[in-house]
């Protein structure tokens, strides 16, 4: 199993248990996350200060996989997250790219290509979440 591989399940039980403090745990220390085209979230504490609020608001998350191909230190991601937000499922499709950095084995960078539009559209019912996706 390539290294790219083993830290995106690791990344993904985070996420669907939404754990937090597991998520950026993932990360390297300087790590980053972007939803492109705005400037990534750089460091734990951002990626964290960005996703925390739907993660925890959520009270079940699930990420399905529809295809994704590993190297060792590259992982290619198409996927439909799915929130589940007082009892209301909210979807949007996304396709991401994982770097690992082959010292730590850690997540580089994660770069999410997702339409920040039909997003925020479609959380707009579930009231304030902070301003997840946007641009700092």
């Amino acid at each position: 199993m390539a290294t790219s591989e083993r830290i995106w399940g690791r990344l993904l039980g985070a996420v669907e248990r939404r754990e937090v403090p597991a998520l950026v745990a993932c990360f390297t220390e300087e790590g980053s996350w972007q939803n492109v085209p705005h400037e990534p979230w750089r460091g734990r504490l951002a990626i964290a200060e960005r996703l925390g609020p739907i993660l925890l608001r959520s009270e079940r998350v699930q990420w399905d996989v529809v295809s994704a191909s590993f190297t060792e230190h590259r992982a290619w991601l198409e996927r439909v997250d799915r929130f589940w937000i007082d009892g209301v499922e909210y979807a949007v499709r996304c396709n991401g790219v994982l770097e690992v950095d082959p010292a730590s084995g850690l997540i580089s960078e994660f770069r999410d290509y997702v339409d920040l539009g039909e997003w925020r559209a479609r959380l707009a019912a579930a009231g304030p979440l902070g301003d997840v996706g946007a641009p700092r």
